[in-house]
């Protein structure tokens, strides 16, 4: 088994301010404890992102938009339609490499160099809608690889499974229509962004294609594992996806500062093994997982090495 991880530090460019929780040291701190890791030099260690073309950025936000971004950041606006969202001037173009990071994980893994990935990269993209920046959020990484693997490699059927403990109405939104993504959310409920009930379950077309699941404050390990046992799993054995995407927030575990869900660092495993036990059955075991949140600078390197660790089984 070979796992690509794609880190560079600068991801780090992309400054947020003192006191933000969307902080570079959440990767600094990261990579730092993952190279410390014994099993580290068996990942397949990428860096120097390309940067994504407009055309790419376009299968999931409008030119508009996308312009509003590189203007803002351009012009050193420290924040983005919403508080929440701080930028500098390097905002964009860190955030055009971000998208760049999950390309080239994409083309490794459809090229046979790697079996699966995660991208460690910021600034994140659940939250971001297909005209709007949200949740610290600016384009939508999860939500372009999906429409580029779908455009590029002609694969048909993608899973998206966000396990962020909030929801991804940005990701939800671009899909809600579309019978080809599935889109599986676990998630603190109610909160953040408000979006993520049951009820929401995909329209028109895609009525079926958004499963949510969401969870209490105080959500253990065992309501996780309950949901993948008897929603999650099932779902996904009828939908028989041809590639996973994870969504891969660590802000669900019990020390994370945002939340109030209290899961194990081992529980990131758990899923983790669950979706490569999908893959493997569904989708040639072709598996990417990109970070998005994740505050404790303790918890959050541990979780992602567990994550990591569980990719890199043979």
């Amino acid at each position: 088994m070979a796992t690509g991880l794609f880190y560079d530090q600068l991801f780090l460019d992309h400054d947020t301010g003192q006191g933000h929780p969307e902080c570079p040291a959440r990767l600094s701190e990261t990579i730092n404890y993952l190279t410390q890791q014994p099993w580290f030099d068996q990942l397949v260690y990428l860096s120097h992102p390309r940067s994504a073309d407009q055309s790419i950025i376009l299968l999931n936000h409008s030119l508009d938009y996308i312009e509003r971004v590189r203007r803002a950041s351009l012009q050193g606006a420290s924040m983005l339609d919403s508080p929440d969202v701080s930028i500098c001037d390097r905002s964009y173009d860190v955030a055009l490499q971000a998208v760049g990071a999950t390309l080239e994980l994409a083309d490794r893994m459809m090229g046979k160099a790697i079996d699966n990935g995660f991208g460690l990269i910021r600034p994140p993209g659940h939250h971001a809608e297909q005209g709007l920046a949200l949740g610290f959020c600016l384009f939508n990484n999860i939500a372009i690889l999906a429409r580029y693997l779908q455009q590029k490699y002609e694969l048909e059927k993608i899973l998206i499974l966000d396990w962020d403990v909030h929801h991804g109405n940005g990701t939800q939104h671009s899909f809600q229509e579309d019978p080809s993504v599935l889109y599986i959310s676990l998630h603190q409920y109610p909160f953040y962004p408000g979006t993520g009930s049951r009820s929401e379950t995909g329209e028109g077309k895609g009525k079926g294609s958004i499963l949510n699941c969401p969870m209490n404050a105080g959500a253990l390990d065992v309501d996780y594992q309950s949901a993948f046992q008897e929603k999650i799993l099932p779902k996904i054995d009828q939908f028989k996806p041809d590639a996973v995407l994870i969504s891969a927030g660590f802000d669900a575990h019990r020390a994370d500062p945002l939340a109030e869900v209290c899961l194990s660092t081992a529980c990131f495993g758990w899923m983790t093994q669950r979706m490569m036990e999908v893959a493997d059955q569904y989708s040639e075991g072709r598996l990417i997982s990109l970070l998005e949140g994740g505050y404790n600078l303790q918890a959050l390197p541990r979780c992602v090495a567990e994550h990591l660790m569980t990719l890199n089984q043979t």
